[in-house]
């Protein structure tokens, strides 16, 4: 050979059109077209026939605006749920879906009013609803094709939504369902309710925000004394509240009955106390420090103490019940009574709670049940009715100073009143600071108000009823995280009848009749159907637009009848969705079926559309929606803060998708624990860039690699080395892993255990390990062969595990191989071989790549002492104790440490370099190697021209090959002569 021969064309170097860079923003959008353009859904669809079906019903999400990234995390979870289950033989048949009713649509139509300056009241409803409806469906398109860009694979054409007509019908009838099973019923309650919006409003529509609220101590005059020796005569009853516009509502006091109560008699007051001295009042035993210290009251002391129960039958006067005002009629001259409730605790205030029934839960209950009306004092705007003496027409988020005001003369009143009067009026003021609801959409506070309201019944009077079939129905249902049970069966356990009507224009009306003179609402089956029939083909619209008549049918006057005007909560409509997209035998979609497979949303679902949907099937069916609830965390910034334009620290999906790609945003989702809490941020992002670039090289390495393989290199299992064999037993572990994510839908984990093995057993050990078998062995090589084989196995399983997440960069590199005729997403993941699975192999490398590690960190201070440069340059002279020796010996070392040469000397007195249970080494390497540590030496001999190792047997010339390369070469060289191609 003449010594300026160059080998280079001789080495089998990787060849791929597969690039280093993704260059994802351009090259996404191009892989949709050639999906769209070759019908890959089409395809794949014809391909599920016969298949066990998997059915993930989609959660709508409201079609307002551009998908947040919250969006993007949600859609991108079902949407690999969804391909690992096809890719593992099931029938898959996604239906994506939108919530387009409801009041955030409305608040958007009535902003551009307002901006216009025209007024809502005096647009006729059917032209506002055309106006939601068409800006609904605008939105509709835009996220479809937000979504459709993420990757999200689903039957586009055939989504559903809530405002169609088939919708709208569907809706109607579920409300018919409970309407004739007797569940619906009309009644006065408490609800949240945002004058704002001037609508009730679901506990899912609620956020929570500090709110500095006005607190107010008041003293109720006692005027009917029944306790023993009339221990209240001249006393007053004081209340603490923070709502203090509740104030001209108040129809009772309650007490707890086991609180021991106090009278206290005050002696001295500081200067601005609004109590005067010798007043007698009525407190918690346990509170009357925090009390008398809010109070002003210097000096006091107990008159007497008495128990809660005794105050039974103690009737008190309102505290503006002699005060006069210009405004409003009749005036606070009813009784006040005192009763007994269990919700009334020592832990603030005075241990008495004032009682607005209008206005609160356990108020109207307890007022309710002892024969208390009601009385609705606010309007829909939360301004006081215009009968409301002193008050009518004020705010109630204003009325604080002029109440305040009024029980400051009150209490004035009674301390100058010529006759001995008990204290009534103000006591004291203060200020609290404390989470109070807000309406999400408005972030406006609300308040809770009694007015008419349709409701479902949670309970039958025998005990049973929807509540009662809702807690059996989740026993049966996996939940995934696990804890997620307790919260969605507390809920139910806890919540009060469901309120499903709003005061809005914008959704489908509870299309309902109640007899004017008796007030029962008609239950007739007949005019259900005819509601139902209209509403499918003409849309819920036709309820506005049809005369009474259409639905009363004959016999049936419309003037003895009122039609209902309110419509239902956009919750009711979303928990109604099983009913139009799943439970449909005969049309459109039988092949979802009933209930589904899954349900997935975030974890404030347990109290939104996760729970509508059960109670809704569950009080028509009997039966939960959904086999499985998956639920995932929020996302927020960085520093952990939520994300608000105002902060700047939004990151949107679409900026994502047009400078990283898609795959990113996926691999971010993938890669976090979406069990809790995910954080994102560019520092975030930039981490998941390198984490997929690292993925993409592995992919690329394997491309390359097996550049012109063909399946007559295969070499069976039993014939392969020992080192090709531990990659299949890892295959088989990373495979358990993946199909265990399929059956149990958690996937936390799973891409992290897939990047680990392609980062630290292939790139940066199995790889660097065969480079020079590939590169160098000749073609007919065993061991090169069962090389290319295991990169067949790793390039074909590692697409396919990498397609439910990385759909994009998984087809592109299929592709590169296969072609543009093929695509991975029509396979199945590959069927791994039991026998693949190694667990004694398996334990063996780990033991085996423990000791190359601390031998290489040998090497490696080696090179840095200057003693040589590449490791190639090296021969290592390894230690081993006894066991060690039989068990590795063997080895060819050289080959693992990628060294020029390699032999063990065995140590009959040296403890192993391996100890177990200290991950992957001695519990100190380096006490280990202080009597043995491995010889590192330059290797004798010369560079071999071709593969660079230093062996005795290469000549001094600068051509002189090794004798390995000698006969590759000449086997090449042969080739070539006869016109036989060679892989190179």
């Amino acid at each position: 050979m003449s010594e300026t021969t160059d080998y280079r064309n001789s080495v089998f170097l990787p060849q791929t059109p597969f690039p280093m860079r993704g260059d994802l923003p351009k090259r996404e959008p191009a892989i949709l077209e050639r999906w769209a353009a070759s019908d890959l859904d089409g395809a794949l669809r014809a391909a599920e026939a016969g298949r066990p079906r998997f059915t993930l019903h989609d959660g709508p999400p409201y079609a307002n605006g551009h998908l947040h990234i919250g969006h993007a995390l949600n859609k991108i979870l079902k949407d690999v749920i969804n391909r690992a289950h096809r890719m593992s033989g099931f029938a898959v048949r996604y239906v994506p879906g939108w919530d387009c009713h409801g009041l955030p649509i409305e608040w958007r139509i009535e902003e551009e009013y307002r901006k216009s300056g025209r007024d809502k009241d005096k647009v006729p409803v059917l032209q506002f609803r055309a106006e939601c409806r068409s800006y609904a469906a605008k939105w509709l398109e835009v996220q479809a094709a937000e979504f459709r860009r993420l990757g999200v694979q689903g039957a586009w054409a055939e989504r559903y939504s809530t405002m169609d007509f088939t919708s709208e019908a569907a809706i109607a009838g579920e409300i018919g369902r409970f309407l004739l099973n007797g569940a619906l019923y009309r009644g006065l309650r408490p609800v949240m309710w945002s004058p704002v919006e001037k609508t009730a409003l679901a506990e899912a529509e609620i956020e929570y925000h500090d709110h500095t609220s006005t607190t107010i101590w008041v003293a109720f005059p006692v005027v009917r004394d029944p306790t023993p020796g009339h221990a209240l005569e001249g006393a007053s009853a004081v209340i603490w509240t923070t709502t203090p516009w509740t104030i001209p509502a108040n129809r009772a006091i309650a007490y707890g009955p086991g609180i021991t109560y106090a009278v206290l008699r005050v002696d001295e007051v500081a200067e601005g106390s609004g109590v005067h001295p010798g007043a007698k009042l009525l407190v918690a035993e346990a509170l009357i420090e925090p009390f008398v210290e809010k109070a002003g009251i210097v000096q006091h002391h107990v008159l007497y103490t008495l128990p809660g129960e005794a105050l039974e039958g103690t009737v008190c006067a309102h505290p503006l019940r002699d005060l006069a005002f210009e405004t409003g009629e009749g005036g606070y001259h009813h009784d006040v009574p005192m009763l007994a409730g269990e919700f009334v605790t020592t832990d603030a205030g005075t241990g008495l709670v004032h009682m607005a029934p209008a206005h609160g839960e356990d108020d109207f209950a307890l007022c309710v049940a002892n024969g208390i009306p009601v009385a609705e004092a606010v309007e829909d705007d939360g301004r006081y009715a215009a009968w409301v003496p002193g008050f009518g027409g004020i705010h109630v988020f204003k009325a604080a100073d002029p109440l305040a005001e009024a029980l400051g003369r009150a209490m004035t009143a009674s301390v100058e009143a010529p006759e001995e009067r008990a204290a009534a009026g103000l006591v004291a003021r203060g200020t609290l600071v404390h989470s109070y609801p807000h309406s999400w959409r408005s972030r406006a506070p609300v308040i809770y108000r009694a007015t008419p309201q349709w409701f479902i019944r949670m309970d039958d009077a025998d005990g049973g009823g929807i509540r009662a079939d809702a807690l059996r129905a989740l026993n049966d249902v996996r939940f995934i995280p696990e804890g997620a049970r307790n919260r969605l069966t507390s809920m139910v356990a806890g919540r009060p009848d469901w309120c499903i009507s709003r005061q809005r224009a914008w959704g489908v009306p509870i299309a309902v009749f109640v007899e004017k003179r008796t007030g029962e609402v008609l239950r007739d089956p007949a005019v259900m159907a005819r509601v139902v029939e209209a509403f499918r083909a003409e849309g819920a619209d036709a309820w506005y637009s049809s005369p009474p008549g259409r639905f009363l049918g004959e016999g049936r006057d419309p003037a003895d009848y009122e039609q209902v005007s309110d419509i239902v909560d956009v919750w009711f409509e979303s928990g109604s969705t099983h009913s139009f997209v799943l439970d449909q035998p005969d049309a459109p979609r039988p092949e979802l079926g009933f209930p589904a497979d899954l349900y997935l949303e975030g974890s404030d679902q347990h109290r939104g559309w996760f729970q509508s949907s059960l109670l809704e099937s569950v009080g028509t069916r009997g039966v939960a929606p959904f086999r499985a609830l998956v639920t995932n965390g929020f996302v927020l910034d960085e520093q952990g803060r939520k994300m608000s334009k105002s902060l700047g620290n939004v990151v949107a999906p679409q900026d994502v998708n047009d400078t990283l790609g898609a795959d990113i945003l996926r691999l971010w989702v993938m890669n976090s624990d979406t069990n809790e809490d995910l954080r994102i941020g560019k520092e975030i992002l930039k981490q998941q860039g390198e984490l997929y670039r690292r993925l993409r090289n592995t992919l690329r390495w394997l491309l390359g690699s097996l550049h012109g393989f063909d399946d007559a290199e295969t070499v069976a299992p039993s014939e392969m080395p020992e080192l090709e064999r531990w990659v299949l037993h890892r295959l088989a572990e990373l495979d358990r892993i993946v199909r265990r994510a399929v059956d149990t839908h958690q996937w936390v984990g799973v891409v992290p255990a897939i990047h680990h093995f392609c980062a630290s057993d292939l790139s940066a050990f199995y790889f660097d390990v065969r480079k020079d078998a590939l590169y160098c062995d000749g073609p007919s090589s065993l061991r090169r062969r069962a090389v290319r084989t295991v990169l067949d196995r790793l390039h074909r399983c590692l697409c396919a595990w990498l397609a439910p997440v990385l759909v994009f960069t998984a087809e592109e590199a299929w592709t590169a191989r296969f072609g543009d005729a093929s695509s991975v997403h029509a396979g199945s993941f590959p069927e791994i071989p039991e026998l693949w699975h190694d667990p004694e192999l398996g334990e063996r490398w780990v033991r085996l790549r423990a000791v190359r590690r601390l031998v290489t960190t040998a090497i490696e201070g080696a090179r840095r002492d200057g003693l040589i440069g590449a490791s190639l340059q090296a021969a290592v002279t390894l230690p081993l104790a006894a066991e060690e020796a039989a068990e590795m010996g063997a080895l060819d070392w050289a080959e693992l440490l990628i060294v020029s040469g390699a032999d063990v000397r065995v140590d009959p007195d040296a403890r192993p370099l391996f100890t177990p249970g200290t991950g992957g080494g001695s519990a100190d390497p380096g006490a280990a190697f202080v009597h043995r540590a491995p010889e590192v030496r330059v290797a004798p001999g010369h560079k071999c021209a071709r593969c660079w190792r230093v062996l005795p047997e290469v000549g001094d010339a600068p051509a002189s090959l090794c004798r390995r390369c000698e006969d590759v070469v000449a086997n090449q060289e042969a080739a070539a002569g006869t016109g036989a191609g060679v892989d190179a």
